[in-house]
Protein backbone atom coordinates (compact mmCIF):
# COMPACT_ATOMS: atom_id res chain seq x y z
CA UNK A 1 0.00 0.00 0.00
CA UNK A 2 0.76 3.80 -0.41
CA UNK A 3 1.52 5.50 3.09
CA UNK A 4 0.35 8.84 1.22
CA UNK A 5 -3.60 9.56 0.44
CA UNK A 6 -3.97 9.84 -3.30
CA UNK A 7 -4.21 13.23 -4.95
CA UNK A 8 -8.34 14.03 -6.46
CA UNK A 9 -7.89 16.60 -9.58
CA UNK A 10 -11.73 17.64 -8.29
CA UNK A 11 -11.77 20.27 -5.74
CA UNK A 12 -14.18 21.76 -4.05
CA UNK A 13 -14.53 24.33 -0.78
CA UNK A 14 -15.21 21.06 1.48
CA UNK A 15 -11.56 20.25 0.97
CA UNK A 16 -8.66 21.42 3.06
CA UNK A 17 -5.60 20.78 1.16
CA UNK A 18 -2.56 20.16 3.24
CA UNK A 19 1.27 19.95 1.90
CA UNK A 20 3.57 17.56 3.79
CA UNK A 21 7.01 18.48 3.15
CA UNK A 22 8.82 15.25 3.91
CA UNK A 23 12.54 14.09 2.89
CA UNK A 24 12.40 10.89 0.70
CA UNK A 25 15.43 11.23 -0.51
CA UNK A 26 19.29 11.76 0.75
CA UNK A 27 20.79 11.36 4.13
CA UNK A 28 16.81 11.90 5.97
CA UNK A 29 15.33 9.74 3.50
CA UNK A 30 15.58 7.36 5.88
CA UNK A 31 12.39 8.99 7.93
CA UNK A 32 10.35 9.78 4.77
CA UNK A 33 8.72 6.50 4.87
CA UNK A 34 7.26 6.84 8.86
CA UNK A 35 6.44 10.82 8.30
CA UNK A 36 3.95 9.48 5.73
CA UNK A 37 2.54 6.32 7.60
CA UNK A 38 1.68 8.87 10.13
CA UNK A 39 0.12 11.74 8.35
CA UNK A 40 -2.19 9.45 6.19
CA UNK A 41 -2.89 8.01 10.23
CA UNK A 42 -4.44 11.39 11.47
CA UNK A 43 -6.16 12.24 7.93
CA UNK A 44 -7.94 8.87 8.43
CA UNK A 45 -8.63 9.75 11.86
CA UNK A 46 -9.92 12.94 11.14
CA UNK A 47 -12.22 11.92 7.85
CA UNK A 48 -13.67 9.16 9.84
CA UNK A 49 -15.22 12.36 12.14
CA UNK A 50 -16.05 15.43 10.35
CA UNK A 51 -12.75 16.55 9.02
CA UNK A 52 -11.73 19.86 9.78
CA UNK A 53 -13.97 22.87 10.09
CA UNK A 54 -16.65 20.62 8.14
CA UNK A 55 -14.00 20.05 5.21
CA UNK A 56 -11.88 16.79 4.18
CA UNK A 57 -8.59 16.53 5.07
CA UNK A 58 -6.33 15.76 1.67
CA UNK A 59 -2.54 14.99 1.93
CA UNK A 60 0.40 16.46 -0.77
CA UNK A 61 3.42 15.02 -0.40
CA UNK A 62 6.17 16.86 -1.15
CA UNK A 63 9.86 15.57 -1.40
CA UNK A 64 12.01 18.06 0.84
CA UNK A 65 14.97 15.44 0.33
CA UNK A 66 15.36 17.72 -2.95
CA UNK A 67 17.52 20.91 -3.22
CA UNK A 68 16.34 23.56 -1.24
CA UNK A 69 15.61 26.23 -4.55
CA UNK A 70 13.79 22.90 -6.15
CA UNK A 71 11.03 22.11 -3.14
CA UNK A 72 10.75 25.84 -2.78
CA UNK A 73 9.74 26.61 -6.73
CA UNK A 74 7.34 22.94 -6.14
CA UNK A 75 5.94 24.47 -2.93
CA UNK A 76 4.78 28.13 -4.70
CA UNK A 77 3.85 26.30 -7.76
CA UNK A 78 1.59 24.19 -5.45
CA UNK A 79 0.00 27.48 -3.24
CA UNK A 80 -0.08 29.67 -6.93
CA UNK A 81 -2.69 26.98 -8.30
CA UNK A 82 -4.47 26.36 -4.83
CA UNK A 83 -2.89 22.52 -4.50
CA UNK A 84 -2.44 23.63 -0.94
CA UNK A 85 -4.27 25.50 1.90
CA UNK A 86 -1.42 25.27 4.56
CA UNK A 87 2.30 23.60 4.83
CA UNK A 88 3.73 21.46 7.57
CA UNK A 89 6.36 18.89 7.68
CA UNK A 90 9.78 17.95 9.06
CA UNK A 91 13.17 19.03 6.67
CA UNK A 92 16.15 20.37 7.54
CA UNK A 93 16.39 24.33 8.12
CA UNK A 94 18.10 24.73 4.36
CA UNK A 95 14.92 23.92 3.11
CA UNK A 96 12.90 26.25 5.86
CA UNK A 97 14.72 29.18 4.72
CA UNK A 98 13.99 28.29 1.28
CA UNK A 99 9.89 27.63 2.32
CA UNK A 100 9.28 30.79 4.31
CA UNK A 101 9.61 33.31 1.77
CA UNK A 102 7.07 31.66 -0.60
CA UNK A 103 4.97 30.91 2.61
CA UNK A 104 4.80 34.47 4.15
CA UNK A 105 1.62 36.26 3.50
CA UNK A 106 0.11 33.53 2.09
CA UNK A 107 -0.72 30.50 3.87
CA UNK A 108 0.22 28.91 7.69
CA UNK A 109 3.65 27.02 7.75
CA UNK A 110 4.02 24.86 11.01
CA UNK A 111 7.65 23.48 10.75
CA UNK A 112 8.15 20.31 12.82
CA UNK A 113 11.86 19.43 12.73
CA UNK A 114 14.44 20.33 15.81
CA UNK A 115 16.44 23.38 14.69
CA UNK A 116 18.79 25.89 15.65
CA UNK A 117 15.91 28.53 16.91
CA UNK A 118 15.34 32.28 15.48
CA UNK A 119 12.91 31.60 13.15
CA UNK A 120 10.72 34.59 12.93
CA UNK A 121 9.06 34.19 9.65
CA UNK A 122 5.41 35.79 9.67
CA UNK A 123 3.12 32.84 9.56
CA UNK A 124 5.97 30.13 10.41
CA UNK A 125 4.80 28.23 13.80
CA UNK A 126 7.55 26.27 15.01
CA UNK A 127 7.06 22.99 16.95
CA UNK A 128 10.77 21.59 17.12
CA UNK A 129 13.43 21.39 19.68
CA UNK A 130 15.71 24.27 20.07
CA UNK A 131 19.11 23.99 21.65
CA UNK A 132 18.92 26.10 24.61
CA UNK A 133 15.97 23.67 25.54
CA UNK A 134 17.80 20.83 24.30
CA UNK A 135 21.73 21.21 24.74
CA UNK A 136 22.17 23.38 27.04
CA UNK A 137 20.38 21.23 29.96
CA UNK A 138 21.52 18.14 28.98
CA UNK A 139 25.32 19.11 29.12
CA UNK A 140 24.88 20.12 32.50
CA UNK A 141 23.67 16.46 33.52
CA UNK A 142 26.33 14.77 31.66
CA UNK A 143 28.93 17.37 33.47
CA UNK A 144 26.95 15.85 37.11
CA UNK A 145 26.02 12.55 36.69
CA UNK A 146 28.67 11.40 34.22
CA UNK A 147 31.74 14.03 34.84
CA UNK A 148 32.08 14.94 31.00
CA UNK A 149 33.74 18.08 30.57
CA UNK A 150 35.37 17.67 27.30
CA UNK A 151 34.20 17.37 24.19
CA UNK A 152 34.69 17.33 20.57
CA UNK A 153 31.74 18.48 17.72
CA UNK A 154 31.21 16.58 14.76
CA UNK A 155 28.40 18.29 12.26
CA UNK A 156 26.96 17.99 8.64
CA UNK A 157 28.24 21.39 6.63
CA UNK A 158 24.82 23.46 6.78
CA UNK A 159 22.43 25.59 8.72
CA UNK A 160 21.96 23.49 11.49
CA UNK A 161 24.56 21.79 13.18
CA UNK A 162 26.49 25.18 12.72
CA UNK A 163 24.64 27.34 14.37
CA UNK A 164 23.95 24.80 17.01
CA UNK A 165 27.23 24.21 17.35
CA UNK A 166 27.84 27.63 17.72
CA UNK A 167 26.15 27.72 20.74
CA UNK A 168 26.95 24.39 21.98
CA UNK A 169 30.36 26.49 22.57
CA UNK A 170 28.51 29.03 24.78
CA UNK A 171 26.92 26.62 26.68
CA UNK A 172 30.01 24.81 27.54
CA UNK A 173 32.28 27.79 28.36
CA UNK A 174 29.38 28.79 30.61
CA UNK A 175 29.30 25.66 32.24
CA UNK A 176 33.13 25.48 32.63
CA UNK A 177 33.12 22.38 29.50
CA UNK A 178 35.45 22.61 26.94
CA UNK A 179 35.30 21.93 23.52
CA UNK A 180 38.57 20.22 21.57
CA UNK A 181 37.44 19.86 18.46
CA UNK A 182 35.05 21.21 15.73
CA UNK A 183 34.28 19.42 12.55
CA UNK A 184 31.97 19.74 10.01
CA UNK A 185 31.19 17.27 6.89
CA UNK A 186 29.78 17.27 3.99
CA UNK A 187 25.67 16.97 4.05
CA UNK A 188 25.37 13.39 2.33
CA UNK A 189 29.06 12.68 2.56
CA UNK A 190 29.58 9.41 4.31
CA UNK A 191 33.24 9.50 4.97
CA UNK A 192 34.24 10.29 8.47
CA UNK A 193 37.93 8.65 8.17
CA UNK A 194 39.75 11.58 8.81
CA UNK A 195 37.51 12.64 11.61
CA UNK A 196 37.02 9.06 13.35
CA UNK A 197 41.45 9.28 13.09
CA UNK A 198 41.30 12.65 14.94
CA UNK A 199 39.38 11.35 17.28
CA UNK A 200 41.34 8.05 17.94
CA UNK A 201 44.82 9.69 18.35
CA UNK A 202 43.70 12.23 20.15
CA UNK A 203 43.20 10.14 23.54
CA UNK A 204 41.62 13.06 24.86
CA UNK A 205 37.73 13.64 25.65
CA UNK A 206 34.85 12.59 27.16
CA UNK A 207 32.23 12.66 24.79
CA UNK A 208 31.03 13.49 21.06
CA UNK A 209 28.21 15.97 20.30
CA UNK A 210 26.99 14.71 17.17
CA UNK A 211 24.69 17.57 14.68
CA UNK A 212 24.28 14.71 11.96
CA UNK A 213 21.22 13.98 9.95
CA UNK A 214 19.83 10.26 9.37
CA UNK A 215 22.21 8.28 7.08
CA UNK A 216 25.15 10.57 7.68
CA UNK A 217 24.49 9.98 11.88
CA UNK A 218 24.10 5.89 11.08
CA UNK A 219 27.50 5.73 9.07
CA UNK A 220 28.96 7.59 11.07
CA UNK A 221 28.11 5.04 14.85
CA UNK A 222 28.70 2.10 12.28
CA UNK A 223 32.24 3.32 11.53
CA UNK A 224 32.59 5.01 15.63
CA UNK A 225 31.87 1.42 16.95
CA UNK A 226 33.73 -0.43 14.80
CA UNK A 227 36.71 1.36 16.22
CA UNK A 228 35.52 1.13 19.47
CA UNK A 229 35.79 4.48 20.57
CA UNK A 230 31.96 4.52 22.64
CA UNK A 231 34.30 2.08 24.98
CA UNK A 232 35.92 5.77 26.24
CA UNK A 233 33.52 8.30 24.54
CA UNK A 234 29.91 8.53 25.40
CA UNK A 235 27.92 10.60 22.41
CA UNK A 236 25.22 13.13 22.62
CA UNK A 237 22.97 13.56 19.52
CA UNK A 238 20.21 15.88 19.54
CA UNK A 239 18.55 13.90 16.58
CA UNK A 240 18.67 10.30 16.50
CA UNK A 241 15.34 8.02 16.37
CA UNK A 242 13.94 4.50 16.48
CA UNK A 243 15.05 4.29 12.73
CA UNK A 244 18.70 5.28 12.68
CA UNK A 245 18.79 3.02 15.65
CA UNK A 246 17.91 0.02 14.58
CA UNK A 247 20.47 0.69 11.20
CA UNK A 248 22.99 1.78 13.40
CA UNK A 249 23.20 -1.92 13.82
CA UNK A 250 23.24 -4.00 17.01
CA UNK A 251 26.05 -2.28 18.84
CA UNK A 252 26.21 0.91 17.02
CA UNK A 253 24.66 3.02 19.30
CA UNK A 254 26.13 1.56 22.57
CA UNK A 255 26.95 4.62 25.30
CA UNK A 256 24.50 6.91 23.13
CA UNK A 257 22.39 9.64 24.62
CA UNK A 258 20.12 11.49 22.79
CA UNK A 259 17.74 14.75 23.97
CA UNK A 260 14.33 14.97 22.40
CA UNK A 261 10.67 16.40 22.64
CA UNK A 262 9.02 12.52 21.76
CA UNK A 263 10.03 9.12 21.78
CA UNK A 264 8.02 6.21 20.91
CA UNK A 265 8.92 4.85 24.38
CA UNK A 266 7.35 7.81 26.45
CA UNK A 267 4.46 6.15 28.85
CA UNK A 268 2.32 9.43 28.80
CA UNK A 269 -1.48 8.44 27.73
CA UNK A 270 -1.81 10.02 24.52
CA UNK A 271 1.79 8.86 23.30
CA UNK A 272 0.51 5.34 24.25
CA UNK A 273 -2.66 6.18 21.99
CA UNK A 274 -0.97 7.30 18.92
CA UNK A 275 1.45 4.31 19.37
CA UNK A 276 -1.60 2.30 19.40
CA UNK A 277 -3.50 3.69 16.78
CA UNK A 278 -0.62 3.70 14.73
CA UNK A 279 -0.05 -0.33 15.21
CA UNK A 280 -3.84 -0.96 14.57
CA UNK A 281 -3.96 0.61 11.28
CA UNK A 282 -0.63 -0.07 9.68
CA UNK A 283 0.40 -3.27 11.53
CA UNK A 284 3.86 -4.71 12.49
CA UNK A 285 5.41 -4.25 8.85
CA UNK A 286 4.94 -0.22 9.22
CA UNK A 287 8.12 1.92 9.43
CA UNK A 288 8.71 2.57 13.13
CA UNK A 289 7.04 5.25 14.65
CA UNK A 290 9.76 7.91 15.46
CA UNK A 291 10.48 11.30 16.87
CA UNK A 292 10.43 12.50 13.06
CA UNK A 293 7.12 11.38 12.14
CA UNK A 294 5.42 11.80 15.48
CA UNK A 295 6.73 15.90 14.78
CA UNK A 296 5.22 15.48 11.17
CA UNK A 297 1.40 14.27 13.68
CA UNK A 298 2.39 17.18 15.57
CA UNK A 299 2.10 19.58 12.82
CA UNK A 300 -1.18 18.48 11.41
CA UNK A 301 -2.99 18.21 14.42
CA UNK A 302 -1.42 21.72 15.36
CA UNK A 303 -2.85 23.16 11.94
CA UNK A 304 -6.43 21.70 12.68
CA UNK A 305 -6.31 22.78 16.09
CA UNK A 306 -5.54 26.39 14.65
CA UNK A 307 -7.97 25.86 11.73
CA UNK A 308 -10.68 25.30 14.41
CA UNK A 309 -10.43 27.80 16.67
CA UNK A 310 -9.73 30.48 13.81
CA UNK A 311 -12.95 28.85 12.31
CA UNK A 312 -10.73 29.96 9.11
CA UNK A 313 -8.11 28.71 6.70
CA UNK A 314 -7.29 32.33 6.73
CA UNK A 315 -3.34 32.90 7.92
CA UNK A 316 -4.46 36.58 8.90
CA UNK A 317 -7.58 34.78 11.26
CA UNK A 318 -5.17 31.91 12.26
CA UNK A 319 -2.74 34.56 13.69
CA UNK A 320 -5.13 36.11 15.72
CA UNK A 321 -5.51 33.26 17.58
CA UNK A 322 -1.68 31.81 17.81
CA UNK A 323 -0.10 33.55 21.05
CA UNK A 324 -1.14 31.82 23.95
CA UNK A 325 -2.96 28.97 22.11
CA UNK A 326 -2.86 25.42 24.07
CA UNK A 327 -3.31 21.59 23.26
CA UNK A 328 -2.42 18.38 24.33
CA UNK A 329 -0.30 16.51 21.70
CA UNK A 330 1.52 12.95 22.45
CA UNK A 331 4.38 15.32 23.61
CA UNK A 332 2.01 15.94 26.57
CA UNK A 333 0.58 19.65 27.11
CA UNK A 334 1.99 22.71 25.01
CA UNK A 335 1.41 25.94 24.61
CA UNK A 336 2.65 28.41 21.68
CA UNK A 337 4.47 31.88 22.38
CA UNK A 338 5.61 34.25 19.73
CA UNK A 339 5.56 31.03 17.28
CA UNK A 340 7.32 28.58 19.05
CA UNK A 341 6.26 26.11 21.03
CA UNK A 342 7.34 25.23 24.62
CA UNK A 343 7.39 21.88 25.39
CA UNK A 344 9.74 19.50 27.49
CA UNK A 345 12.90 17.78 26.40
CA UNK A 346 13.19 14.15 27.16
CA UNK A 347 17.01 12.92 27.80
CA UNK A 348 17.13 9.12 27.11
CA UNK A 349 20.05 6.53 27.17
CA UNK A 350 19.69 4.20 23.85
CA UNK A 351 19.05 0.88 23.59
CA UNK A 352 19.09 -2.07 21.20
CA UNK A 353 15.56 -0.88 19.31
CA UNK A 354 14.62 1.89 21.92
CA UNK A 355 15.39 4.65 24.26
CA UNK A 356 15.33 4.84 27.82
CA UNK A 357 14.40 7.79 29.05
CA UNK A 358 16.15 8.40 32.10
CA UNK A 359 15.02 12.25 33.41
CA UNK A 360 12.90 15.51 31.68
CA UNK A 361 14.28 19.15 31.23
Amino acid sequence: MGWSSAFHEARSDDVLRLGLAIPLQGPGGIFGPSCEAVAELYSRQSNAESGVIGRRLELEIIDAGAPPAQVAAEVDRLVGCGRIDALTGWHISSVREALTPVTAGRIPYVYTSLYEGGERGPGVFCTGETPERQIAPALEWFRAELGARRWHIVGSDYIWPKRSARAAQDFARNLGLDVLSLNFIRFGNADYTSVLDELEESKSGDGVLMFLVGQDAVEFNREFSARGLHRHLVRFAPLMEENMLLASGGGGCENMYVAAGYFRSLATESSLDLVGAYAAEFGAAAPPLNNQAESCFEGIALLAELITAAGSIDLHEILAVTDGFGYESPRGSLEFQGGHVHQQIHLARAGQADFDVLTTF
